[in-house]
Parts: C-alpha cells; sequence; structure tokens
C-alpha cells in the first residue's frame, strides 16, 4: 500500500531560463538543471537510503560479492532483517526527458527502477508554448492578465485549464495508489513531473480550487513536496506534510543560475518574473 507520496519538479532547462512556457514540449535540462537535480537526489538519497536496502533485500542479487579464493560473502540476512527491508519505494516520472533525467538522478543512486507515465505530463500551453511570456503579452495582453489573474483567458488558445490538470494528475495518482491497495508493503511513491502538473495535482487532492489566488504558489525547480495518504471509512484522506522543500545548498548558494563555475560567458542570468 503507498501511504507516502513525494512529488519532485524536474530541473532547470533552457526553456525556464529564457522564460518559455514549455507545456509538453519534450526540453532537457541545461548544465544547471542537472546540477540542480543531482543535489537534490543526494539530498533525498539520506532521508531515503533505505530504498536501496529494500532493493537489495528484494534482489540479493545487485549485491555485489568478492570473489576469488580467500573471498567471504557478505551475510545477506543483515540486509533482510533491517528495518528498511520492511518498506518499499516505487518511482514513477512523466515520460517527458527532463523529467526522466530528473528521476534517474535519484532512482540510479538507490538502484530502482523508473516507470514512465504520460499522465505525468505537464500542463499544456496550446499555442502558448515555446513563447515567452513578453511576446504572450504583446500579443495578446487582455488574454494574458486574464491567465495571470487565474481568470481564464489562456483556454481561448488552447491551453489546458488547471481545473483540467489538476484533475488529470490526481486521477493519475490515485490510480496508483489504488494499484496498491492490495500490497501488504508500506510504499513511499515518487512522483516525478513538472510545476504546474504538480501544484494543480495536489490542490485537487486537497479539494482546493486550482484557480484560486490564495493557494499554494509555485514549486522551485527540482523541488519536491509531500504527502501523506490513510485509509478512512469516507477514502482516502491526504495531508500534505512539505511543499517547495530543497536541498540544504538551495539555501547557500544561487539556486536558479547554479555555481559560477558552471556559467559560461554567453549564459544569461535567470530573473524572477515581474509581470
Amino acid at each position: 500500500m503507498i501511504d507516502e507520496v513525494l512529488f519532485l519538479r524536474h530541473g532547470r532547462t533552457s526553456y525556464n531560463l529564457a522564460r518559455r512556457l514549455q507545456g509538453q514540449i519534450d526540453i532537457p535540462l541545461d548544465i544547471v538543471g542537472r546540477w540542480q537535480v543531482d543535489q537534490s537526489a543526494y539530498e533525498l538519497a539520506k532521508t531515503y537510503y533505505w530504498a536501496k536496502v529494500s532493493r537489495l533485500a528484494r534482489h540479493h542479487e545487485l549485491l555485489t560479492q568478492p570473489t576469488g579464493n580467500d573471498a567471504r560473502a557478505a551475510d545477506l540476512s543483515e540486509v533482510d532483517e533491517a528495518p528498511a527491508a520492511s518498506r518499499r519505494m516505487v518511482v514513477i516520472s512523466s515520460d517527458l526527458f527532463r523529467a526522466q533525467q530528473t528521476a534517474h538522478a535519484f532512482a540510479d543512486l538507490m538502484g530502482l527502477d523508473v516507470t514512465l507515465d504520460k499522465r505525468l505530463r505537464e500542463r499544456s500551453f496550446g499555442e502558448w508554448e515555446g513563447m515567452t511570456r513578453e511576446e504572450i503579452l504583446e500579443r495578446y495582453e487582455e488574454d494574458y492578465r486574464s491567465w495571470r489573474a487565474h481568470t481564464g483567458g489562456e483556454l481561448k488558445h488552447g491551453v489546458e485549464s488547471r481545473a483540467h490538470t489538476g484533475l488529470r494528475g490526481a486521477k493519475a495518482i490515485r490510480d496508483i495508489v489504488e494499484s496498491h491497495r492490495g500490497d501488504d508493503v508500506p510504499t513511499t511513491l515518487l512522483a516525478v513531473g513538472h510545476g504546474s502538473w504538480i501544484v494543480a495535482t495536489i490542490e485537487t487532492l486537497m479539494g482546493m480550487d486550482p484557480d484560486n489566488l490564495s493557494n499554494l504558489g509555485a514549486m522551485r525547480n527540482a523541488f519536491w513536496a509531500k504527502m501523506t495518504v490513510s485509509e478512512t471509512s469516507h477514502g482516502a484522506q491526504w495531508h500534505l506534510d512539505a511543499f517547495n522543500q530543497g536541498p540544504a545548498i538551495a539555501a547557500l548558494a544561487d539556486w536558479e543560475n547554479g555555481p559560477q563555475e558552471l556559467r559560461g560567458p554567453n549564459m544569461p542570468i535567470w530573473k524572477p518574473i515581474v509581470q
């Protein structure tokens, strides 16, 4: 049974840096994005190291053993009897490449498989995909301002609504949880996806309106949220335990721009949205 869900947003891409709407365009991580997901993976590995031990308890063949005449094999019972073996972690990612890269940054450290699920894709931004906010403002000022005010002007341009994105995401997560309902092993689900999708999904699971301006706010690149889910007589009960959390280094470094040694002379500086 899944009793904990982590939502992890992908790292920075060149479109994030240029403030272009990505939507479902398949953009890879840039050099800073790869650094971000590595830092988050290392941080999450500290907390969820048990997932590596749990994997070994289920697959002894993955534990490398010494060879040779004088070799002594590791004691597999210490793996099987460790409390870590009583839990399991499952990693599911959006099939867009930037999310796959993010998922593997963590899963490869833990020796975990990554399952792809297109239901975890980012909100579709229709004909606005690939455009900057400045370009949209110049061409469609009224609809742009309506989009920013959460009053739906973007829907004229084939943009998926926040409500639909949230329903799509919540259904995917609920379906995944339901598929593990018969399991007797407590399980953590790591769902790797996209900023707008994660926020709308969490808000929907919490019974919030994704179009309410006073809701959760945006997720930073390679940051995560954590929810717990429990079964009650009225169905699944969702609780938000953490939102927009990142590794310790994010408070000490320029997270959005990365360390100086990664910035080439022609790399623009990431700046927050002002309009």
